[in-house]
């Protein structure tokens, strides 16, 4: 069985879910949304969502719970982004980053730099609005991954 594809629904731009029901659709790839909320999907036995309660992390633990070696989370927050690394998985944030063992723990420290100095008052605002830019470089870098994982698949 392939690999899957797990989304950290709840803040993800509509414009990414967009392009992953169409990449599941079309390159025949599991996609799983989970969310405390409804998120509605295409009718599909490809894409499924799974509703969680409400409460600090709980669709990150559930992502955690189920996620394989190989399998693809998108999220923007970092520390389910090394969650899914430390059990061998692969995640791209909504914008295009793409987190890999490599780079993980260098992400964490700046974000957790970036709280400290949001926290201390040093800086303010979050990330920039998400545009048209974000949404082609999250295209590039999943087309990267799903046919690098789609090929190792026809080999074994």
């Amino acid at each position: 069985m392939g690999f899957k594809i797990y989304i950290d629904a709840d803040a993800c731009p509509n414009l990414i879910k967009q392009t992953l029901f169409k990449v599941s659709d079309r390159r025949k790839i599991e996609l799983i949304l989970v969310a405390n909320q409804f998120i509605k999907t295409p009718n599909s036995p490809l894409i499924s969502s799974i509703l969680v309660p409400g409460g600090f992390d709980v669709a990150d633990e559930k992502i955690v719970e189920m996620v394989k070696p190989n399998d693809l989370v998108i999220t923007a927050d970092i520390p389910l982004a090394d969650f899914a690394i430390e059990k061998g998985a692969v995640a791209i944030s909504p914008r295009g980053k793409l987190f890999t063992s490599q780079t993980i723990k260098q992400a964490l420290a700046m974000r957790n730099l970036m709280t400290d100095l949001r926290d201390e008052g040093s800086i303010g605002g979050g990330p920039p609005p998400f545009g048209p830019r974000d949404q082609q470089h999250f295209a590039n870098q999943l087309d990267k991954f799903v046919t690098k994982q789609l090929k190792l698949e026809q080999r074994i």
